[in-house]
Parts: C-alpha cells; structure tokens; sequence
C-alpha cells in the first residue's frame, strides 16, 4: 500500500510514533482504517465547504466510541458476541457531537 501524503499526515505519524514506538510506519503503512483517515482528512485546512466528507468520520468516531465504552480493548474475544449498539444511542451522540 502506498499511503497519501498530505497535510495531516506528520500529525498522524507523530500520534502513531507516540504510541507505538518503533512500530509506528509499520501500524501507519499496514493499517486500512488509518489510511482511511488519512484521506478524509487531507480537507480540513480547505475551509467548511471542502469538509462535507467529515460525517463519515463522526461516523466511525461513534463506533470507536461505543467499542471504548464497552471495554472491548481489553476483552479480547468477546466483541464477536456483542448484539451491537442501539442506532438511536449512536445516532444521539453523533448529533450531540456534530451540531
């Protein structure tokens, strides 16, 4: 995969280099959500108009959210077995964060 380079992307990789160390270009380069983020991203010095692709990032924000809330970092395993969230709790909190 070669990744987009943009404005944001040295944000990104200082993040990454922060918690992963050594490992950082490794977790940028091979992950499909990171790179994903990446692109969505590369608008947000472009003014309000360019950022109409900053709902999918709500989006995923929400899901990652709702992974945290639950612990299922450090239930390894057991979010297979999870019946998933309610749409109208993420959907509230979507709307609570993006007014």
């Amino acid at each position: 995969m070669n990744p987009i380079e943009q404005a944001f992307t040295e944000t990104i990789k200082t993040v990454l280099k922060k918690h992963f160390g050594n490992q950082s270009e490794e977790v940028f380069e091979n992950s499909q959500l990171i790179q994903y983020l990446n692109q969505k991203i590369k608008s947000a010095n472009r003014g309000a108009k360019a950022r109409g692709s900053f709902a999918n990032l709500y989006a995923v924000y929400v899901l990652a959210e709702d992974y945290l809330a639950n612990n299922f970092q450090n239930r390894k395993g057991e979010y297979a077995d999870y019946e998933g969230a309610l749409y109208i709790n993420l959907f509230l909190f979507w709307r609570m964060i993006n007014p």
